[in-house]
């Protein structure tokens, strides 16, 4: 093997990992909403959640990927450690597919009726998904369909550079440098060893197993000298989880540590029942399946097969004790976590690899924001009425949490943004960006009607039976659209997102008549010039609120029919249509102050 041989080498490995990489992206890019509502399922029922990691890893092609989510989940609290375990057993079966895949290119055919096999060759058929990829990627405007063809592409690659390797190391068959290095590694413990760090360097056991079967295209790799490697790689692929745990909190470490402590356990078990099976065979002199387990050259597809029974083996060995790997891993890190807040919690910046996940948890946040602002503003209203000191207090702590999730989750979303993500959920980003901010400012809001119905009690203030008919009708009208706007942004309704902007109109109009209407008792001097300041601000802060209010429902619509946000341009288009004025008479005639006395 010359320097080219080696430069090919190392072209062929960055080939392989960069195919895998792309494949890998475009795969959780194009997974998505499912991906997000897959993992969104969680259960206690542990083969279910076996199940569960198994689709999810056999979808976005890295065990690792889906490991690292489930550190994620378990540190936000989101998941609890003995639901994730049955994910992570099925993580690390699903990634056995890749190994499958890149066998492809072990097939070989020979004459007669075996001859057609050639064309199943990834040599033979990679030119044609690359054609069609790239036509996909160059010439689709829909975002579907650059994700399928980035995936063809990426495939494309990868199997371009596994073929590219098997070439660069052809010649080692010839070498007795190589077969001595081979040697080394029918020594167990020198094997495990090695497979451990070449996974722990390139991250990715699939990628180390592509590597190991590129080697054994040479024809000299044998059983024994794979099987130890083999079993390292399964170790050496907990070394990203465990990377990722180290910023976590105990709970997250502990999953992480799960990953660490199945692998570990099942290598030891497989070992020992490997060699342990080896030595009786032998010492009865029963040679036949011990020599061609060990003495065998193996192939791409018998790297495949092993690998992938090691998982099954492990699974089904461990699986019906997976209550001892908790135990195991509660041992190993003693003590609880110190609580945190339940939601910011969710916002784990390991979900940020995947885009689709993290954005569920941003809306599980906004969802709350949007909770605690609609309360805030109805315990607000109340007080008016009745001043209570303990619903005030709690009118501020909620604010006080608002502007914290709005700070928090408006960081998180930006470094969302830079991920790559499909246009939907890009669009999402953005509209959660707009509208936090308007949830923020209601609870503003309601911390205002706190402090003017806080002034009508130290100042003794009392409303005239006239004013205070006209503001229950006002009160209702906030309620109700505060109400529609919590339960159109929550269930991302854009059907009653519509009846948000006519209700708007009306408490525009409320705000002005009951305006006009104090102007006209001040000069029958039925009422005060102080009474009106406050008046005022009360006014001011409800028909704000509805502002904001709009603002929510306009968003949810505008991004739901249009890629651009022009919120004016939308408003303007919205009270040109028939429906709303329909519904605009409709909320006139319900929050009608005609009825409150004369004008």
């Amino acid at each position: 093997m010359d320097l080219f041989d080696v430069l090919t080498l190392i072209c062929g490995l960055a080939l392989f990992l960069y195919g895998m990489d792309v494949m890998g992206d475009a795969l959780k890019k194009s997974a998505g909403r499912k991906l997000k509502t897959i993992l969104g399922n969680l259960t206690s029922n542990k083969w279910k959640g076996f199940l569960l990691g198994l689709g999810v890893t056999a979808v976005i092609q890295s065990s690792s990927a889906t490991t690292v989510m489930v550190v994620g989940f378990v540190n936000s609290g989101t998941m609890l450690l003995s639901q994730a375990i049955g994910v992570i057993m099925g993580a690390n079966v699903g990634t056995a597919v890749t190994s499958w895949i890149t066998a492809l290119n072990g097939i070989s055919g020979g004459s007669g009726a075996t001859a057609w096999l050639e064309w199943l060759k990834p040599s033979a058929w990679m030119p044609v998904l690359a054609l069609i990829g790239i036509c996909l990627l160059m010439f689709s405007k829909k975002d579907k369909k650059k994700d399928i063809g980035t995936i063809l592409m990426g495939f494309a690659i990868l199997m371009v550079g596994m073929d590219t390797m098997s070439g660069a190391v052809s010649g080692l068959k010839e070498s007795p440098e190589f077969h001595q290095i081979l040697l080394l590694f029918n020594n167990p413990i020198l094997g495990v060893l090695a497979g451990t760090v070449l996974t722990a360097v390139v991250q990715s056991s699939s990628a180390s197993v592509g590597i190991l079967q590129a080697l054994s295209s040479t024809g000299v790799i044998t059983y024994s000298a794979a099987m130890p490697i083999i079993m390292g790689q399964n170790i050496g692929t907990c070394v990203t989880a465990m990377l990722s745990s180290i910023s976590a909190n105990k709970n997250g470490k502990r999953a992480a540590l799960v990953h660490l402590y199945f692998n570990i356990i099942g290598v030891i078990l497989w070992m020992s029942m490997y060699y342990l099976i080896g030595w009786i065979l032998t010492s009865t002199g029963v040679f036949g399946l011990f020599d061609w387990a060990g003495g065998t050259n193996i192939d791409m597809w018998g790297i495949a097969a092993t690998h992938t029974i090691f998982k099954i083996f492990s699974v089904a060995l461990l699986m019906p004790m997976s209550n001892l790997l908790e135990k195991l891993a509660l041992a190993t890190i003693k003590g609880s976590d110190t609580k945190g807040d339940s939601f910011t919690d969710m916002l784990d910046e390991r979900l940020l690899e995947t885009p689709s996940v993290a954005l569920e948890r941003c809306y599980e946040v906004a969802d709350q924001m949007a909770k605690l602002s609609s309360k805030a503003i109805q315990q607000a209203i109340t007080l008016l009425d009745t001043y209570d000191e303990k619903t005030a207090q709690e009118v501020h702590e909620a604010e006080d949490k608002v502007d914290i999730y709005e700070d928090v989750l408006g960081s998180y979303l930006m470094k969302l943004s830079a991920k790559s993500m499909t246009e939907t959920d890009s669009r999402e980003v953005t509209k959660l960006l707009y509208m936090i901010g308007d949830f923020e400012r209601i609870s503003d809001h309601a911390v205002n009607v706190v402090d003017s119905a806080d002034e009508i009690k130290d100042k003794g203030l009392v409303f005239s039976d006239k004013a205070m008919n006209e503001l229950k009708v006002m009160y209702g009208a906030i309620n109700e659209i505060m109400q529609i706007t919590e339960e159109s942004f929550i269930n991302q309704d854009v059907e009653k997102a519509h009846v948000v902007e006519p209700l708007e109109q009306v408490v525009d109009d409320l705000k002005e008549q009951i305006r006009v209407r104090h102007i006209r008792r001040l000069q029958k001097e039925e009422c005060t010039m102080e009474h009106g300041f406050v008046l005022s601000d009360i006014l001011t802060n409800l028909e704000r609120v509805s502002d904001h209010c709009s603002n929510v429902a306009s968003c949810l619509i505008e991004m739901s029919e249009h890629e651009d946000l022009d919120l004016h341009e939308y408003l303007h288009h919205l009270k040109e249509e028939g429906t709303f004025d329909k519904l605009y008479h409709q909320y006139l005639d319900k929050y009608s102050i005609a009825q409150t006395g004369d004008k």
